[in-house]
């Protein structure tokens, strides 16, 4: 309908042109736009306002002209200028009921478009370091970036999902050590220090146990040898003065374990305990319907940091300070350089990135979207000036910062750390209050709004918890459609097709409006990236449609009309199981 306005505005135009109107070197942006008060219209556009000035005419008078240039048009019953020269549009009964047809005849695919087709586009979300379970701050940027994924699948965009593994680096030996210590503890009486950098939680005792069971006692040596000498642990008195220094006893740590166990056995313990975790993460988040095309490892482009490296080198962006190599990202607008070779010839985190985003874009894909915590505010722009020193387009770069989510329970906040083991996991989340009720509940804000995730909502069984209040509307059309066998009522979708005008009620016409501003709903949403779209259009659906139950009978005695309306619960079903599955949210016939 939008499109087809459009259209016709554009002719009515060009007939003023011709006319002499308005000058033809004139070229405005015709946007028609639906209304938000329905004693508005349905549509409307600022057209007139637009075309005034270069027509040197009053807005009213140009508005007057258009609507007079306009064809005729069965699906727009009256046309009316409001204001300084808006022109509002009021569809026919027939185009709403229209919408019934449609949303039967296309079923899943009704609201989906093809605005992105022919674009490649990569979305990379969660990507949590491999040295824990998941917790509930990692599951909004999985629904969030799930759901995004969708959202612009729906919309035509040819879409991979990619979780990038860190699988090298300073906290994966971290890990590595951590596992071997709690190895070495349960199968020796030796007394040490577990370090206060390690990785405390009881998924770090079942691993190490997992190794035991796995490879006996073939990774047992003497933990004086390894203790003996190091830089002391980091110590806090009771007057708070510190003593010690638990980095670099950490990293002494390493390298001596590293010694002791020889390459290979340390490669098996390190492997051991990534390849657990890994396994943990990706059962974890299938079970939250969430799942990759690609699980990207870090490690597989160990030789591409060097050759990235030496590219920004080669084209003049990188200088010598202190023995180390810096990129000199100032220069594309960053606030700071940034270390990319360390003084010890190791390369950073972030070359590694940068090696990471001249993959992702010679991947081919038009568009990288990463999903980020808000804590990663500052990598935005050194990753696009690292972009634009290779030689690419930094807009090819996008970056959605998703605020944290914090949990409460019981009114109270919840404390997490991933270091200490006190952390509430995504699967205990579910456990406790359902996926469905999970997934929605993370994504029904803005992603730049701070979410507070209230657990005694999500679990309730009330209207107020807004997961039931949809999904309950979905099983009140289930309800009726077996009532109906019950009660031997004869149903044809053709008879109701043929029968939509008999849809003259007030609520029968907001459900039908609703229903018609799915598609461009959906397309919005995706081009935005703002699955909180979503769910508050589903919520004004099952507001309808609840009022709608709660006012009206559907299984009457004249045989027209509930053909009719029975036609019209079927489409608001069908979309509101196409808006359900875009956020993976299940869609009950009994509650």
């Amino acid at each position: 309908m939008k499109a087809r306005l459009e259209e016709q505005l554009a002719d009515a135009l060009a007939t003023l042109k011709t006319d002499g109107l308005v000058p033809s070197d004139v070229s405005p942006q015709i946007t028609v736009t639906r209304t938000k008060d329905p004693t508005h219209g349905d549509f409307a556009t600022n057209l007139a306002m637009q075309l005034a000035k270069p027509a040197g005419v009053k807005p009213r008078d140009m508005a007057d002209a258009l609507v007079a240039a306009l064809p005729a048009s069965e699906s727009v019953r009256e046309v009316t200028i409001a204001g300084p020269g808006f022109i509002n549009f009021f569809a026919s009964e027939s185009t709403l009921s229209d919408v019934v047809r449609r949303v039967l005849d296309e079923g899943d695919a009704f609201g989906r478009s093809e605005v992105g087709k022919g674009q490649r586009i990569q979305v990379e979300f969660v990507s949590a370091n491999p040295t824990g379970p998941l917790h509930v701050g990692h599951g909004r940027g999985a629904a969030l970036g799930a759901t995004i994924a969708n959202l612009l699948s729906a919309a035509g965009f040819d879409v991979q999902r990619e979780y990038y593994v860190n699988d090298a680096g300073r906290q994966m030996n971290i890990l590595a050590l951590s596992v071997w210590l709690r190895y070495l503890s349960a199968g020796t009486a030796a007394d040490f220090a577990f370090p206060s950098n390690g990785y405390r939680g009881d998924y770090i005792n079942d691993i190490a146990a997992s190794l035991r069971e796995t490879e006996g006692d073939a990774f047992e040596r003497d933990p004086a040898a390894v203790f003996s000498g190091v830089v002391d642990d980091e110590v806090v008195a009771a007057d708070g003065t510190t003593t010690g220094d638990k980095e670099a006893h950490v990293d002494a740590l390493i390298e001596r374990a590293q010694t002791a166990l020889g390459d290979n056995a340390w490669r098996r313990v390190f492997d051991h305990g990534l390849e657990a975790i890994i396994e943990d993460i990706r059962v974890d988040l299938g079970e939250f319907g969430v799942n990759y095309d690609e699980w990207f490892s870090e490690r597989s482009i160990a030789s591409d940091v060097e050759q990235v490296v030496e590219r920004l080198a080669s084209a003049g962006h990188l200088y010598e300070k202190d023995g180390s190599r810096w990129f000199r990202s100032t220069a594309f607008g960053d606030d700071k350089d940034r270390v990319v070779v360390r003084d010890d010839g190791r390369t950073t985190y972030f070359a590694s990135d940068i090696a990471y985003i001249d993959n992702k874009l010679a991947r081919g894909f038009e568009q990288v979207l990463y999903v980020f915590g808000a804590d990663h505010h500052g990598y935005v722009t050194r990753m696009k000036a690292a972009c634009e020193a290779l030689g690419h387009d930094p807009q090819r770069l996008e970056f959605l910062l998703i605020q944290f989510a914090i949990l409460y329970r019981s009114g109270e906040r919840v404390q997490m750390s991933t270091r200490s083991g006190s952390f509430v996991t995504l699967r205990e989340l579910r456990e406790e209050v359902g996926t469905d009720a999970a997934r929605w509940f993370y994504v029904m804000r803005r992603y730049q709004q701070h979410l507070d995730f209230d657990l005694d909502l999500a679990k309730s069984r009330s209207n107020e918890n807004p997961v039931y209040y949809v999904q309950y509307a979905h099983a009140r059309i289930c309800s009726v459609l077996r009532e109906l066998g019950h009660r031997n009522l004869a149903f044809e979708q053709d008879a109701g097709l043929a029968a939509l005008d008999q849809l003259v009620e007030p609520a029968e016409a907001e459900l039908l409006t609703l229903l018609a501003t799915w598609p461009e709903l959906l397309e919005r949403a995706a081009i935005a990236r703002e699955p909180h779209q979503v769910t508050g259009y589903l919520r004004d659906l099952a507001n309808g449609l609840h009022s709608y139950y709660n006012g009206h009978k559907f299984l009457v005695d004249d045989d027209a009309l509930r053909q009719a309306r029975l036609c019209l619960l079927l489409a608001v079903r069908q979309v509101l199981v196409n808006g359900l599955t875009l956020i993976d949210v299940s869609t009950p016939e009994v509650m």
